[in-house]
């Protein structure tokens, strides 16, 4: 696969079997070549200023609006019902999350789709949602839009075959992807697959600013790739589902041809995935323990400034130097909420428990922090130059919203840990009056 470089960069590309199909000078000439159909994709509004305008002009063989209408589809444990079980204040762990076995259940990546948090509404055009997907099949002449916002996918087990109307990416662990509002696509999975979704409504992600670090560092734009044009004119008789997220919900249409019929594309909205092995981490190299933000790969953001609707964060195999420093994580009580996954190896924090494949939240102002074991550890430890989190990625999903577990999250799911709280209770009281 081919992909173009470039973190919201204004890209164009046509698929080589039609050389010329963009047209030349203006977006929507009166007859387009190819005898395409020009389609533009809105992701703001048309008034936006020009940094933050977002949006890409398809030129496809059918227009998307050549479809019969939506109906509502069976949603499964997809959800934004916040409200369906009683909140549970406590730090929460779940064992990694059981994908289904084929044949006996065939599942895909939309059937696979379980919610296990969120906050805010769709509607309001303000919330997030976090998901789990597992699945053991792969979309057969279906696609999935989303309506309600953007889907950060990280998948944990299995690669990702991802079609999109801009082109083809491969999504392996150790990467991620970003689908953005509105775009279809569909997932072509090689076996048992398992990952984590981040999905925002009422903004899009973008890189953090960088202040003091300067003008490099962290993820850095030019590894962020973008699928290059690929389409297919495929007539399907037996009817293509398109599947939309609305206001939570699923609906479905029925069309007789492929979505993916856009031959030629340009502009700056785009799906786009990159690889976590290229961040740039930076550190603390003197003292003290760093706070987590220095490892934000995608903000995004809410109208206050510093604050984000949810930021994606990397823990990523480092160097480790500070002198006279707990150089574990600090213990914790924040006004964010913190979910964290771990796609490989084992957290520096909790070696015990916290698994691939599952995942923990830690709510507003919920205390948390390492582990017995690994305080007592890192407490003892010789302060030399050490490589942290070698074959691991652990990531978190942190929002300035309050965060309200599903029931599917609680007790459906039957992965919740209910002996996490126990980590902490080996701590010991070291303290003594006379010693200082």
């Amino acid at each position: 696969l081919q992909y173009m470089s470039g973190f919201g960069n204004e890209h164009v590309s046509e698929d080589p079997r039609c050389p010329g199909a963009l047209p030349e000078g203006q977006n929507n000439p009166q007859v387009c070549p190819y005898g395409l159909y020009a389609e533009q994709l809105s992701g703001s509004a048309f008034t936006c200023p020009r940094p933050t305008n977002k949006r890409s002009w398809l030129y496809r063989i059918l227009p998307s609006v050549c479809h019969k209408p939506f109906k509502p589809l069976e949603e499964g444990h997809l959800t934004h019902d916040w409200d369906e079980i009683e909140p549970d204040p406590n730090q929460l762990r779940w064992k990694p999350f059981e994908i289904p076995k084929a044949p006996q259940n065939k599942m895909d990546f939309v059937s696979g789709l379980h919610t296990l948090c969120g906050a805010g509404e769709p509607r309001g055009r303000n919330g997030i949602a976090v998901h789990i997907f597992v699945c053991n099949t792969s979309m057969i002449d279906r696609c999935l839009y989303n309506s309600d916002g953007d889907f950060l996918i990280v998948p944990q087990q299995g690669k990702l075959l991802i079609t999109t109307e801009f082109g083809k990416m491969l999504v392996e662990p150790n990467e991620i992807c970003v689908i953005q509002q509105g775009m279809r696509f569909s997932v072509e999975v090689f076996g048992e697959t398992r990952g984590y979704i981040l999905e925002v409504y009422g903004a899009h992600f973008e890189l953090p600013d960088l202040g003091p670090i300067g003008a490099n560092g962290l993820a850095n734009p030019r590894d962020f790739l973008v699928p290059v044009a690929w389409y297919e004119d495929r007539q399907v008789p037996g009817g293509y589902t398109v599947i939309s997220k609305y206001q939570g919900k699923l609906f479905a249409a029925q069309q007789d041809h492929s979505p993916y019929n856009v031959v030629a594309w340009h502009g700056n909205y785009t799906p786009y995935k990159y690889h976590l092995g290229k961040f740039m981490v930076i550190n603390a190299v003197a003292f003290d323990h760093a706070d987590p933000s220095i490892f934000t790969v995608l903000t995004a953001k809410t109208t206050r400034a510093g604050v984000a609707l949810a930021d994606f964060v990397i823990f990523p195999p480092r160097w480790g130097v500070a002198n006279n420093t707990f150089r574990p994580p600090y213990y914790h009580r924040n006004c964010m909420s913190e979910f964290m996954g771990l796609i490989k190896g084992h957290y520096e924090a909790k070696e015990e428990g916290f698994q691939p494949g599952g995942g923990s939240l830690h709510s507003m102002m919920t205390p948390h922090g390492p582990d017995a074991d690994c305080f007592e550890k890192a407490s003892k430890a010789k302060l030399e130059p050490e490589r942290v989190a070698d074959g691991t990625m652990a990531f978190m999903f942190e929002s300035s919203l309050s965060l309200a577990v599903t029931k599917w999250g609680l007790q459906t799911s039957n992965r919740l840990d209910k002996n996490y709280y126990k980590c902490w209770e080996p701590l010991k009281i070291h303290f003594n009056p006379k010693c200082k």
